[in-house]
C-alpha cells in the first residue's frame, strides 16, 4: 500500500483563494483527491460554487487528466475558464491605443 501522501487542493476566484489540505492513500489519483475534497466540503464553499466535475485540473500549473496519480506535496488546482483570451484582450487594448 505505501505511506499516505499529503496534497493541497486549490481553487481561486477573482476575490479569494481556497486551499484544502488532504491526506490520501499512496496510489490515489487527482480525481480521487477531488472526490474526497468534494465529499468533505460539498458543492458550495462560503457561498461559492466549486466546479468539482467540469473544471480543468492540473498540478502546479500543468494540466493533467483526473486519472493521473498525484504525489506527496502536490498542489492540485481547479482552473476557472478565462472570461476572455489574454491574447485577444491585448490585441483589443492595442487597437484602442492606436485609435488614440
Amino acid at each position: 500500500m505505501g505511506e499516505p501522501k499529503r496534497v493541497l487542493v486549490a481553487f481561486a476566484t477573482a476575490e479569494r483563494e481556497f486551499l484544502w489540505p488532504l491526506e490520501l492513500e499512496a496510489q490515489a489519483t487527482i480525481g480521487e483527491a477531488l472526490s474526497l475534497c468534494r465529499a468533505r466540503l460539498g458543492e458550495r464553499v462560503d457561498g461559492i460554487e466549486i466546479p468539482w466535475e467540469h473544471a480543468a485540473v492540473g498540478i502546479f500549473g500543468e494540466l493533467r487528466p483526473r486519472s493521473a496519480p498525484c504525489a506527496d506535496g502536490d498542489r492540485i488546482e481547479l482552473y476557472r475558464p478565462l472570461a476572455q483570451d489574454p491574447r485577444e484582450r491585448r490585441r483589443a487594448r492595442l487597437a484602442r491605443t492606436r485609435r488614440g
